[in-house]
């Protein structure tokens, strides 16, 4: 972070190259948009750089960089969401793991990641933009606090009642196998 701030653009591209997986997961789970995504991807990391001299050094950089990035996702699900252009398009990113390569496991497997990622999608923006950064980026949950910007206890709240939101989605969809899906969580 010293190197970024005296100007070191390897050092910059070493944090870019730390983090923009991440932040593209991020912003690819909140807008379901692979080029909205990457958009979001790249204006996070113009906006850091533009405030890197702000950042504390002795810091995570992490959570900034989410927060950043949620802010931005936020603003085009909101613009996208005026204009009724939110795509459904399957997250590789998030695709499920099989255990074995056999043809119906794959066809199986699909669907279920097809079946969470719209019921992901279908949540409120605070609930999936929790969701995401929890379970698919793996923020602790003082590191989302900071990023939405919400009291620890908030946290734990769209969390919990996501996770309970998700589970009955799925269990319509699934009612013998809502249990397995929801582990995939």
């Amino acid at each position: 972070m010293a190197q970024v701030q005296e100007g070191n653009l390897d050092a910059f591209e070493g944090l870019y190259e730390r983090y923009k997986t991440m932040i593209f997961r991020t912003a690819y789970g909140i807008t379901h948009d692979r080029a909205a995504a990457e958009e979001i991807t790249q204006e996070c990391f113009v906006r850091a750089y533009r405030s890197m001299n702000r950042v504390d050094t002795s810091t995570c950089l992490g959570p900034w960089l989410h927060r950043i990035a949620v802010n931005l996702s936020y603003n085009w699900w909101r613009v996208a969401r005026r204009r009724c252009i939110v795509p459904l398009e399957v997250a590789e990113e998030m695709s499920l793991p099989a255990s074995d390569n056999a043809p119906m496991r794959a066809a199986q497997s699909n669907e279920m990641q097809r079946v969470i990622t719209e019921a992901v999608q279908s949540l409120r923006f605070e609930q999936r933009a929790t969701i995401i950064l929890f379970y698919l980026n793996g923020l602790s949950l003082e590191e989302i606090a900071y990023v939405l910007n919400c009291p620890v206890g908030t946290v734990k709240s769209r969390l919990h009642y996501g996770r309970r939101i998700l589970k009955k989605k799925l269990q319509r969809v699934w009612p013998t196998r809502a249990e397995v899906a929801y582990e995939f969580l």
